[in-house]
C-alpha cells in the first residue's frame, strides 16, 4: 500500500509493534521520527527498509520535511517516567504543538491518530497524567481530522518497561517482591491487538471519537507476575512485602538511578483502585482480542521479536 504514514515517537513499544503489523498488512511507506538514538538504531536493524530521522520533536528542525505528502500521522511520542516535570512538558505538550503546527501549516496532512492514555479516566494526579490531559485537549481542539485512542497498560514485543522489565528483573533475582497483597486489578492490553485497532482506524478513517481501549480481561497484578514467571520458565520466588518497605526501597533506588524503570509515582498508581471502561472494541474495529495467556506466551517466546530489547 502506498499510504505515507508518519510515526512521531515511533521507536518505542507501540511504534515498533505497529511497524511489524503495518508491514504484515502490506503498508510499506512508513517514516519514524524519534530522539532516542539507541532505540532508533535497533529499529533500523529490525526493519532496515523503514525511513528514520533522529530528531527532538520539541524543537523545530529538518524532521518537518517528512510531513510533506503524508497521508496519516500516528502520534506516539510520550514521556512516561521522569523525576522532574520539564521532560513531560517538552515531550507530551511542546512536541505535540509542533507536530500539529507542521500538519496544518506546512503539509496539510489529512488524518491524525492520537495515542492518548487511560490515565485520563483515572484518579491519578502526576506529571504524566496532567501533561497527557493537556496533550489530548490540544489535539481535540486542533481542527484536524482525528481519532483519539486511550489504551490501558500495554505489553508485548519490544517492551522495555512494564512487563518486559518485570520479566528481565525476575530472571536476575531469586526473590521477586510484590508490594502489599498484590491484588491490584489491572486491565493489560496486548500491544499487537492495539496496533491492529490503529490500522483499522487508518483503513476506515475513523474520526471525531475518543475511545477507551482497555484489555478485556481483568487480572490481579500478582497473577500477571505468575503468568510471566510461567512463560519465561523462571524459578523466582514471588514474595509479598509491606507497601511501606517497598516504597522506601524504590525511593532509595531512585537516588542512584537518574531514570529509574519503576518510580514512586508508578508505585502509587499501581495500588489505586482504577477500573477502566471496557468497550466492545473487537466489534467496533473488527479486531480479534488475543487471550491474555496466549499474548504473554507470544510476547516472551516469539522467535523473531521476543529477544529484541529496547533501552530505557
Amino acid at each position: 500500500m502506498d499510504k505515507k504514514i508518519i510515526l512521531p515517537g515511533g521507536a518505542g513499544l507501540v511504534g515498533q509493534n505497529l511497524i511489524a503489523r503495518l508491514k504484515a498488512k502490506g503498508f510499506n511507506n512508513v517514516v519514524v521520527i524519534d530522539k532516542h538514538k539507541a532505540n532508533l538504531s535497533i529499529l533500523k536493524q529490525v526493519f532496515p527498509d523503514v525511513e528514520t530521522e533522529l530528531a527532538d520533536l520539541a524543537e523545530p528542525g529538518e524532521w518537518e520535511k517528512h510531513f510533506e505528502g503524508a497521508d496519516v500521522v500516528v502520534m506516539l511520542q510520550a514521556q512516561i517516567g521522569a523525576k522532574q516535570e520539564e521532560p513531560f512538558i517538552r515531550n507530551n505538550v511542546t512536541s505535540t504543538k509542533n507536530i500539529l503546527n507542521v500538519m496544518k501549516a506546512c503539509a496539510e496532512v489529512p488524518y491524525l491518530v492520537h495515542i492518548s492514555s487511560s490515565v485520563l479516566e483515572s484518579v491519578a494526579d502526576d506529571f504524566y497524567t496532567n501533561t497527557k490531559k493537556q496533550q489530548e485537549e490540544i489535539v481535540l481542539n486542533s481542527g484536524l481530522e482525528n481519532v483519539v485512542l486511550r489504551p490501558t497498560l500495554m505489553f508485548g514485543w519490544f517492551d522495555r518497561k512494564h512487563l518486559g522489565w518485570l520479566s528481565r528483573f525476575m530472571q536476575k533475582i531469586p526473590i521477586f517482591p510484590i508490594p502489599g497483597h498484590g491484588r491490584y486489578l489491572r486491565q493489560p492490553l496486548y500491544v499487537k491487538d492495539f496496533c491492529d485497532i490503529i490500522i483499522a482506524c487508518i483503513d476506515k478513517q475513523v474520526t471525531g471519537e475518543v475511545y477507551n481501549i482497555s484489555g478485556l480481561e481483568k487480572i490481579n497484578y500478582i497473577d500477571i507476575i505468575r503468568e510471566i514467571r510461567q512463560a519465561i520458565k523462571a524459578k523466582t520466588l514471588i514474595l509479598s512485602i509491606p507497601y511501606g518497605l517497598f516504597f522506601v526501597l524504590i525511593k532509595i533506588w531512585s537516588v542512584f538511578d537518574s531514570d529509574p524503570p519503576f518510580t514512586i509515582n508508578q508505585l502509587q498508581a499501581l495500588v489505586l483502585p482504577d477500573v477502566f471502561e471496557t468497550i466492545d472494541w473487537p466489534a467496533i474495529f473488527g479486531v480479534n482480542s488475543t487471550p491474555f495467556s496466549q499474548a504473554i506466551d507470544e510476547t516472551f517466546n516469539d522467535a523473531t521479536y521476543s529477544q529484541v530489547k529496547l533501552e530505557f
